[in-house]
């Protein structure tokens, strides 16, 4: 996946701000996706310069003008052709610091690395816990489409996310055991 494919599917469910797919995104994508406010605003340029959405300024008399953006049929048909791609090669390649630096932890003493196995649990916890939330948001953003069907994916989506995190919890402990027992 892209940035610019999941600004494309937040477009598809209707015009939006810049202000507004940011929190959007940050608000859903985020388990399985990071960008910076500033990276969705230069994706943005970049997706209109190529014709896959357009802007219009919203001018208001008591706040801030306002920049809307929408889906064109080239940005339709770009989202249509990626999400008809059955390419799954790259799927199950992590790309993770985490597990970088775990692989070549045999440098520090196995305390240093048990602590940094215990501050990955404490984290792992703090994405359980902020996954919580998840069921709010799908709740309000699905007053925004007009397809029931969505949120159901949504969901799907959080639980797959939630399994990922508990898995990843599971391995931390088990890690913890492992080198408690070469001390």
């Amino acid at each position: 996946m892209s940035l610019k494919h999941g600004l494309l599917g937040l477009l598809s469910y209707g015009s939006m701000t810049g202000y507004e797919l940011d929190k959007t995104f940050k608000d859903s994508l985020f388990l399985f996706w990071k960008a910076q406010t500033s990276q969705i605003y230069r994706e943005l340029n970049r997706m209109e310069q190529s014709g896959w959405l357009t802007s219009e300024i919203v001018y208001q008399t008591d706040k801030p003008n306002k920049k809307l953006y929408s889906l064109t049929e080239p940005g339709k048909k770009e989202l249509h052709d990626w999400l008809s791609e059955n390419n799954l090669d790259n799927e199950f390649q992590t790309r993770s610091t985490f597990l970088m630096k775990l692989f070549f932890s045999g440098e520090k003493s196995v305390g240093d690395n048990i602590e940094m196995l215990k501050e990955y649990k404490v984290r792992c916890l703090e994405e359980l816990n902020a996954l919580k939330t998840v069921g709010g948001s799908i709740e309000h953003y699905s007053q925004f489409t007009s397809q029931n069907r969505e949120p159901v994916y949504w969901g799907l989506t959080a639980r797959f996310g939630e399994l990922h995190i508990k898995a990843c919890l599971e391995f931390a402990e088990e890690a913890i055991r492992t080198l408690e027992k070469l001390q």
